[in-house]
């Protein structure tokens, strides 16, 4: 009878984990092999595709990028046996294989013949058993190279450089780059300092995958970047965010006293609930493809929802080119950051980072939100200005915590009911603690 995971001890389940490891890799290199075999001996019409890897793929549960990378692999090592004899025993990666590989199929060209066997040995022996490390291979590698060839190192290669931006179906943004070792650095390096875990709405911690950080991030750099004075003109201005809205949808009907009911000229509809279940408003259904649901346009990106829409004009460089109901521009005038930079630097003294209960967000990475909304005619005074980070902007807009100034002149934020039942008010962050009145 087989022993369950849960009853190993903690040494059997060690001694098991890096057996079953080891095993993996041994089976791994046989599928290698045997893809080679495959790749010499059956023929296309036993196959049923062109090459093992449409065979891998349709047969499996490999992604044809990782089939073709394990045929690419069994091809390489036939002309190296000494590179396929350290796969074949489990001493060495299939990680390093191919790395070791590459080098070994377009070698530096003025490395003499007898260096490239010597040189190639030398790789294997790095990269055989526990102690072999990517940064060693590659940077050895990386002087054969500097040292032999002439051109450029593939990591140092910027004529390799891509990056694609392809919009999905539902409105998102797919990237997939390709970037030289110095480019990769700045990017990492900027990204880095924005990617710290910071605590969740309730106090907790941050359940936020390391993706969805790095993502976070990289919208914080570009807030940074359209906020610089040094950007490019492009036709005939820098470039900003150019959301196109109508007066009505700008307007946040829910929180007006005269808009319980719009009627338009076929029937009545009720903005203050949303449309759900059989007795839903057919003049919501009606209005899909009119301004009922796409509320916000964004010249590339195409349609945004009122709450984010909102949330962008409270503050950043924006022209908000505000539309009749026709679709008819009624003006061009409101290109501005919102917030001066002497409000901003009043903010600054008064929230010191992001006024959030628990974040304290620098400064420098926060936006100036407005608690009674731009939209709807909110001024840009310090009494209805709070800092807060993306995050908590995004919190704000998009659920039910609430932020309002205190007699204290200080924001305070009332939780959701979901958080705490009570809706006790909480200080800002940088006024939390026992100095408060």
């Amino acid at each position: 009878m087989t022993t369950g995971i849960w009853q190993l001890s903690e040494s059997e389940l060690l001694a098991d984990a890096a057996s079953v490891s080891h095993r993996i890799q041994l089976l791994e290199a046989r599928r290698i092999a045997l893809v080679a075999e495959i790749d010499t001996r059956v023929s296309r019409e036993k196959l049923g595709f062109p090459g093992p890897a449409g065979w891998l793929t349709s047969t499996t549960l490999l992604s044809p990028s990782k089939a073709t990378k394990i045929v690419a692999l069994a091809r390489g090592m036939a002309a190296f046996p000494d590179i396929a004899d350290a796969v074949n025993t489990g001493v060495m990666t299939i990680d390093h294989a191919a790395l070791i590989l590459a080098f070994a199929e377009t070698p530096p060209e003025n490395l003499p013949e007898e260096g490239r066997d010597a040189a190639r040995k030398a790789l294997i022996k790095a990269a055989t058993g526990p102690d072999a490390r990517t940064g060693r291979i590659r940077a050895a590698i990386t002087r054969l190279e500097d040292s032999f060839g002439s051109k450029k190192p593939p990591a140092e290669d910027t004529d390799r450089n891509e990056l694609f931006a392809s919009t999905t179906l539902n409105g998102r943004l797919v990237l997939k780059g390709d970037f030289d070792a110095i480019t990769g650095e700045k990017l990492l390096t900027a990204l880095s300092p924005l990617t710290e875990p910071h605590p969740a709405a309730d106090g907790g911690q941050d359940d936020r995958s390391p993706a969805r950080r790095r993502a976070d991030a990289f919208g914080h750099i570009l807030d940074h970047y359209l906020a610089s004075s040094d950007r490019p003109i492009e036709g005939g201005e820098r470039p900003h965010l150019n959301l196109h809205i109508s007066l009505r949808d700008l307007t946040d009907l829910r929180d007006s006293a005269d808009a319980d009911d719009i009627t338009d000229d076929e029937n009545t509809r009720t903005a203050t609930e949303p449309a759900a279940g059989p007795t839903a408003d057919r003049g919501a259904y009606r209005d899909l493809f009119g301004d009922g649901t796409s509320v916000g346009w964004l010249p590339w990106m195409g349609p945004l929802s009122r709450n984010t829409s909102r949330q962008l004009a409270c503050d950043c460089v924006l022209t908000a080119i505000v539309m009749d109901e026709n679709g008819n521009p009624l003006n061009l005038a409101r290109t501005a950051r919102t917030v001066t930079a002497k409000q901003r630097k009043a903010l600054t003294a008064r929230d010191q980072g992001c006024a959030f209960p628990g974040c304290g967000k620098p400064a420098a990475w926060t936006e100036g939100h407005h608690i009674w909304h731009w939209g709807d005619g909110g001024p840009t005074d310090m009494n209805n200005l709070v800092l807060l980070c993306g995050f908590h902007h995004r919190l704000i807009h998009h659920s039910d915590w609430e932020v309002f100034i205190g007699t204290d002149s200080h924001p305070w934020f009332v939780p959701p009911a979901s958080v705490d039942p009570y809706r006790q008010p909480r200080p800002s962050h940088a006024r939390a603690g026992p100095h408060i009145a």
